[in-house]
């Protein structure tokens, strides 16, 4: 159960809080009120600890690596191991340009609340695609690894399934309706957030970038709170330009390239950045967001540069190789 690397301290830390909000609020439904919302939290932040898992697995054990991922499965919201196909494979593959499944721009260009708030159904249903490829060429020439998504998936609605019998069995003698109350606020809702949320943070760190440029490809997100509460999520450049680093070294690769990036790829506070792009840009246009470069999908930005070959440090051997 060794730690490839000890700042993951932090990330067993965080999904264990997780596990003790659950564990409370079903103790005592009284609290979900008090509870609920940090549960959330944690479910988006545990969201980014997914992504960072499904990169560089955290522990030099695979049997806990697996056992690991099934536990961030349920506070994610999806199966871990489908990051693979989806992010790994696909996103850092294509990186916003054609080919990408989760294209900011596949039905329009612009930058507006409307916009980020319905990309996750559009993202969420064009990542079935990769999904359902990638599991048919698992199951052609990996039938061990086919196992594990088959029980992962098994495990993810079960899981789900359980918690909400559970409580309709603890509480089903006292008020009515209380069992789903508990179930929904401290178990669904979480999740729901973990997952619509990721595919949110990922709209907004490539709309508008140049998805042809050597360092202005992603926008980051450099303020140390937001980098601490979401475990340096918001160095994405960085993060692209090098999959297979650990999260904890991406603020140190930030500052090598910074100077390079765009400064308007170069945000300071994610609220003071929602807060300009969706409710005073709609007044003020300037201080929205504009494209950088050529928008992808046009036949200038496709005939701009290959795309690059697929980088396989992102994610484990074992799950790329099929």
């Amino acid at each position: 159960m060794r730690l490839r690397h000890a700042a993951d301290l932090r990330s067993l830390l965080w999904v264990a809080i997780a596990i003790t909000l659950v564990v409370i609020q079903y103790s005592d439904p009284s609290w979900v009120l008090y509870l609920s919302p940090l549960s959330c939290y944690l479910a988006i932040a545990i969201g980014t600890i997914t992504h960072n898992h499904s990169h560089k697995q955290t522990f030099h054990s695979k049997r806990a690596n697996q056992v690991f991922g099934q536990v961030l499965t349920f506070f994610y919201g999806y199966p871990q191991l489908m990051w693979v196909p989806t992010h790994n494979l696909n996103h850092h593959h294509y990186v916003n340009k054609p080919g990408d499944a989760t294209a900011t721009w596949r039905y329009t260009n612009k930058h507006n609340l409307l916009v980020a708030l319905t990309y996750p159904f559009v993202s969420g249903y064009f990542q079935s695609g990769p999904i359902k490829e990638y599991v048919e060429k698992v199951k052609a020439n990996k039938p061990g690894l086919y196992g594990r998504i088959r029980i992962q998936y098994v495990l993810w609605l079960g899981l789900y399934i359980g918690a909400g019998i559970l409580a309709a069995w603890m509480y089903h003698s006292e008020q009515t309706g209380l069992g789903l109350y508990l179930w929904f606020f401290s178990v669904i809702l979480p999740a729901i957030l973990s997952s619509t949320v990721i595919m949110f943070f990922n709209f907004i760190q490539h709309v508008h970038t140049d998805a042809w440029s050597e360092h202005d490809h992603s926008r980051n997100f450099v303020g140390p709170w937001f980098n601490f509460l979401f475990f340096n999520n918001g160095y994405h450049t960085a993060h692209h330009e090098n999959p297979g680093l650990h999260w904890s070294e991406l603020a140190a690769e930030h500052a090598k390239i910074a100077d390079e990036i765009d400064p308007k790829l170069n945000e300071n506070n994610l609220i003071w950045f929602m807060i300009r792009q969706y409710l005073l840009a709609p007044i003020f246009p300037k201080l929205g967001t504009t494209q950088l470069g050529e928008m992808p999908g046009t036949p200038l930005a496709e005939a701009a540069k290959p795309i690059p070959p697929i980088n396989r440090a992102s994610a484990p051997r074992e799950q790329t190789a099929v």
